[in-house]
């Protein structure tokens, strides 16, 4: 099976590292971007170049749409003509849905639609799926595996894919500001910012494998952490009173109607 990319930016460049550690045939994936010193290291690793997105289209059985939302009308129509029911087409850009795939593209192609996460990068992706009814039992076996590869997959319903978003897709840029916020004060205080941010990196580690097997819900490690009258119930009143909960939530809205807002103007 062969698989292309349009598309050759961090995303891409992600899985097709999943894939390649894998042990998929490299001269089996094909890599097409309109930025061509992007593509040296491709070639130089042993992937096929494609001279176009048409061409890559023509010569792939999964074709994986890696351009940003914005792109997307352009780039679909533009290889529409290679189109068939026995290529399978992956969405991994926010908000764009099936049926605008289906719709550019001018025929009911089989398409996945992927939100997938930059910590793919390091293998430690978390990614969502949501397939169309007519994607095959083994096309999608290749297709979860592609994200499988680097990190956690699971499957979701088209209907909740820009909700999602700002679950696991978004969500890494959350992280880093905590992170940031956790070291600026730290450093204010006194402490090395070096030593705050390896020290909290740990935490992070740390705090995932807690949520991860301890068995444990959220509320449960909170009260774990927490004494009466203590340090960290004396942090937690004060994120708290400043609304963290209710900020967390307004800004995951927010993601998501961004992501709807995407869509219409692709």
């Amino acid at each position: 099976m062969k698989i292309g990319f349009i598309g050759a930016g961090n995303m891409a460049t992600a899985i097709i590292g999943g894939l390649v550690g894998s042990g998929f045939e490299k001269k089996n994936i094909f890599v097409f971007d309109v930025m061509e010193d992007k593509l040296s290291c491709f070639a130089d690793m042993g992937l096929s170049v494609s001279d176009s997105a048409l061409s890559l289209t023509e010569s792939s059985d999964i074709i994986v749409l890696a351009v940003k939302p914005q792109q997307y009308g352009e780039v679909i129509r533009g290889i529409s003509s290679a189109a068939s029911m026995e290529k399978t087409f992956v969405s991994i850009a926010a908000g764009i849905t099936v049926d605008y795939v289906r719709g550019k593209l001018g025929i009911n192609a089989p398409v996945v639609r992927v939100m997938p996460n930059t910590p793919l990068l390091v293998g430690k992706g978390a990614t969502a799926l949501s397939p169309s009814e007519n994607v095959g039992e083994e096309v999608f076996r290749v297709v979860r595996s592609m994200f499988e590869n680097s990190g956690v997959v699971e499957l979701l319903p088209e209907n909740l894919m820009n909700e999602v978003i700002s679950v696991n897709g978004s969500s890494p840029a959350y992280i880093y500001l905590f992170a940031k916020a956790v070291c600026d004060s730290a450093e204010k205080q006194g402490i090395d910012r070096d030593v705050a941010m390896k020290l909290f990196i740990s935490v992070l580690e740390g705090s995932a494998e807690m949520l991860r097997s301890s068995g444990d819900d959220p509320d449960t490690l909170i009260k774990k952490v927490s004494s009466k009258g203590g340090t960290t119930i004396a942090a937690l009143e004060r994120l708290y009173a400043h609304g963290f909960e209710e900020a967390v939530d307004d800004a995951m809205r927010a993601c998501t109607k961004r992501a709807a807002e995407l869509a219409a103007e692709a």
